[in-house]
């Protein structure tokens, strides 16, 4: 996955500016929210899903007064709103393989969206099933070596004495993969150890890479890509396309 995973430039794209960092902001709260009233109780400490979102908002520089306004609302009788767990699959241009993540109070507005955003760049939206057997669900850490004293051998040992699963080390960041169910409990070690991350999820890594060499299918797949991340509905879009960065 070295120089074309998602990973390598999401420090880069979500310190962009106000704007993305509110889109962040918002996708998250609704994260936090459904943690909460699926988890079903406000505690962290006894919902590991809410412990694993609070982790989340916090690598992505949510100030805890937000990330409390949001957990005592969904705790509360406050918010009402009701959000539902959707994943959508497609093809992009010269078939790259698309997971589309969203958490909607409106799956028929959503649905209209994603299928539009697929046609209007030349892809389909296609049936489930149609491109997830292509991915495979992974826990993934992210590194900055920026801001590591350590040496590349320490931080491996460390992330396989936690339990990872995989190491990988790039010029800018090192990748630690680990069982879906493990991640939080790897993440909290490493974090115990002094480490912060760029990113800690519950992914869909590809188990194949699509190359793309024509310019103008490469713009096509960015803006599809793009609108699929400014759409507030939308939580993680996951894909095989081998960009190089």
């Amino acid at each position: 996955m070295s120089g074309h995973n998602k990973w390598s430039t999401i420090k880069q794209k979500k310190g962009k500016n106000d704007a993305a960092r509110a889109k962040i902001f918002t996708k998250i709260g609704r994260e936090l929210i459904v943690a909460v009233k699926e988890g079903g109780s406000a505690d962290p400490s006894v919902n590991s899903k809410l412990r694993d979102c609070i982790a989340k908002a916090k690598a992505n520089n949510v100030p805890n007064d937000n990330i409390e306004r949001i957990i005592k609302k969904a705790a509360g009788e406050g918010d009402s709103t009701n959000y539902e767990a959707v994943t959508y699959e497609g093809y992009g241009a010269s078939g790259v393989a698309v997971i589309v993540e969203a958490l909607t109070d409106n799956r028929n507005r959503t649905a209209g969206d994603v299928r539009h955003y697929f046609d209007k760049f030349g892809g389909n939206m296609g049936t489930p099933g149609c491109v997830s057997f292509m991915f495979e669900q992974k826990g993934v850490i992210v590194i900055d070596r920026e801001d590591l004293e350590a040496d590349e051998d320490t931080v491996m040992e460390h992330a396989l004495e936690a339990g990872a699963s995989d190491f990988e080390a790039d010029e800018d960041i090192f990748t630690i993969y680990t069982e879906p169910s493990d991640m939080g409990a790897i993440r909290d070690d490493l974090a115990e150890k002094g480490y912060s991350f760029v990113t800690a999820e519950v992914a869909m890594v590809p188990n194949t890479y699509t190359k793309v060499e024509d310019p103008a299918v490469q713009e096509k797949l960015q803006k599809m890509l793009d609108m699929f991340e400014d759409n507030d509905d939308i939580q993680n879009v996951w894909h095989n396309w081998e960009t190089e960065e």
